[in-house]
Parts: structure tokens; sequence; C-alpha cells
């Protein structure tokens, strides 16, 4: 419809135009939106959503031959406080070409006997340009590389721990990696297995090499998953 006459002139909006129980002047920005990392809840009143994750620890890796969290230890809460614990593993770089192992630790000392976890992995590997089917079979580690990673290319990935701080449980691990091997294959992987023998002191972790180059750099940070 047409106006009559003259077009009413744009103002902006200004206090007396708002109420209260609506929308107040603190919840909008200077541009007159709401941040999208709140909702409006039944109240009426805003909230921020919760991630169901707590940051527990974060670690920079520098030089060192492993990585490890172990409860109670440097603010590490590694016990029956979550049901789930969840760790990421960004930009993961070797001094040199050697194989990683994610091991368990039991009393605070890494457990690595030959036949101690039946891990299984499996996904893709080669040149990226022809890849293949993947799959292998751990008993030294819920995770090892196939093989020496690339010092030249991150390791980066994520992983669940399970049956953390119960008593007579199986510790348990699930995730996805991705490497580049020495030899020049791509590996994208996702891997989930268990140590075999039913422990009450599952508390902690450790990333380590196999004896060669150090890891030079990684970030790695440890969530609580409520």
């Amino acid at each position: 419809m047409a106006f009559i006459g003259a077009k009413p002139t744009n103002v902006p909006l200004t206090s007396a135009d708002i109420q209260d129980g609506t929308v107040g002047l603190a919840d909008l920005s200077a541009t007159g939106t709401k941040s999208s990392s709140t909702f409006l809840r039944g109240d009426n009143s805003f909230a921020t959503p919760d991630s169901g994750l707590t940051l527990i620890k974060e670690t920079n890796a520098s030089n060192v031959a492993s990585v490890s969290f172990v409860h109670g230890t440097s603010d590490v809460v590694f016990d029956s406080t979550y049901k789930v614990y969840f760790c990421t593993f960004t930009n993961i770089l070797l001094a040199s070409d050697e194989e990683l192992f994610l091991r368990i630790l039991s009393g605070g000392s890494a457990q690595s006997g030959s036949t101690s976890y039946w891990t299984g992995l499996y996904g893709t590997y080669g040149s990226p340009t022809s890849p293949n089917a993947f799959n292998d079979r751990y008993e030294n580690a819920l995770w090892g590389s196939p093989g020496d990673v690339e010092s030249t290319i991150p390791v980066s990935g994520y992983v669940y721990f399970y049956n953390v701080g119960q008593s007579s449980a199986y510790p348990m691990a699930m995730g996805q990696m991705f490497m580049q091997r020495s030899n020049g294959n791509h590996y994208a992987m996702n891997f989930s297995g268990y140590y075999k023998t039913a422990i009450s002191n599952f508390d902690g972790f450790t990333l380590t090499n196999n004896g060669g180059g150090n890891i030079s750099s990684g970030n790695f940070k440890l969530y609580g998953v409520k």
C-alpha cells in the first residue's frame, strides 16, 4: 500500500521502545541481535548452551619421549569423576621418523606387554590419489602407528576412554587418527580396543615413541564428559 503524504523517516530503536519482561537492552548487541552462543529459556531469559565437556588439562609437548596424563598429577583428574574421558591430539610432530603408541597407565605405570591389548584399526591408506582399504590388529597398545610416522607431517586425532577408575573393569578406548607413514603412505583410521585384564587402577594414559625421535611439539587437551 502506498503512503499517503510523506514517507515516515527511519529512526533508531531506543530504550523507550523496549519493555521489561520481553527483551531487555542488555540482551541486544550493538547490531540489535543476540549472540548465537546463547538461547532463550522458558522463562524468557538467555543462557549459554552446555557442551557437556569439561576441560581438565591442556598441555603442549616440547621435545619429550612421551606425553602422559596421570590422575592426581599436574591437576589432572582421571578417575571415576566422569564416566567418559575425551582427549584431542593436535599437530603432533616428531624429531625423526618413529612409531607412536597409545597405552594405559595403571598405578601411574605404562602397560606395554606384547599381548596385553586387543585393538582393531581400520580405514584407508595409500597415496591421496590411490587409497586402499586398511585393517590391522594391535596387541601392545590401544593405538599404534602402522610403521614409522613421517616426522615432517603432523599426526592429529582424538580418543574416548571408558571404565576409568572403575573397580575390576576393562580399560577401553576408541577414536580416530590421521598420519603419514615414512614410506609416503597416508593413513586415515578408526580404532577401538581394550586392555585384556580387568583392573581397578586405570588412572592415566600415555602417548609414547618407540625409543627413537622425541615428540617435538603438539597440543593435547583432556576433557571429562558429563
